[in-house]
Formats: structure tokens, C-alpha cells, sequence
């Protein structure tokens, strides 16, 4: 079953550790190794509402950001579960964009805290298209 989730917000405190392979990790920390590479690689506008733009959108019409957090992560059988809410932009095809997300952030994970990556899911939450 899953342990936690874990919202990137800033100012947002969170209490509760990740408890994988013998030790804690705050979720914070996590959150924000996957943020970093996921928005590392080509194509990601961002990570999350935290797009000004995005936040405009939603002041000046009906339409609303995403809502939640923009990185979930959970430990199952000592590998961590990961979640990761993006912004892309227009013309790079979604489906070799969330697998190089998923690369990157599994390396990550791998190099910076030494534990398996069992997911990670991609959820393409917005679309930025260029300016003309």
C-alpha cells in the first residue's frame, strides 16, 4: 500500500517522511530532485501550476490551473512510486517526452538517493504554445 503523498508547494509543511530501504527521506526532498529533472529535459515548460502564465489563464477565464500537487511520490517494496504533473511545449511528441522525463527522473532518484524507481507517472496537465 502506499505511504504517502507528497505535494510540492512552497511554504507547505510536511511532516511525515518517505520510509524506504531502512531510512526517511523528507518529501520535500524528493519533490524537488524530481522537479529539477524533469524540467532538465527538453520539451518541459514546467513542472506543476507554477507557471505564471498558466495562473494568468485561470485569473482571466474560466478555465482553472491545475489544482494539487505537482509531485507525488510513495514507497512500495522499498522502490519509490513517483508521480510528476507537467507542462509541455507545443510540438514534441508526448510519448517520447514522458518516457525522457521518466529517464531523468529515475536516474535522479538513482544517483542522489540510491533506491529503485518502480514509476513513475507522467501527467501532462497544459499545453504552451510559442509566441507568433
Amino acid at each position: 500500500m502506499l505511504d504517502t503523498t507528497v505535494p510540492y508547494r512552497k511554504g507547505v509543511q510536511m511532516t511525515e517522511e518517505i520510509k524506504i530501504a531502512g531510512f526517511g527521506i523528507a518529501p520535500e526532498v524528493l519533490a524537488t530532485l524530481v522537479t529539477r529533472a524533469a524540467e532538465g529535459v527538453e520539451g518541459v515548460a514546467s513542472v506543476g501550476s507554477r507557471d505564471l502564465a498558466a495562473n494568468l489563464v485561470s485569473m482571466f477565464s474560466s478555465k482553472s490551473a491545475p489544482t494539487g500537487p505537482a509531485v507525488e511520490a510513495a514507497a512500495e517494496n522499498d522502490e519509490l512510486l513517483i508521480t510528476v504533473h507537467v507542462a509541455v511545449f507545443f510540438g514534441y511528441p508526448f510519448k517520447e517526452l514522458a518516457e525522457s522525463v521518466r529517464e531523468a527522473v529515475a536516474r535522479a532518484i538513482d544517483a542522489q538517493v540510491g533506491v529503485g524507481v518502480a514509476r513513475v507517472d507522467i501527467c501532462i496537465d497544459g499545453l504552451v504554445f510559442p509566441k507568433e
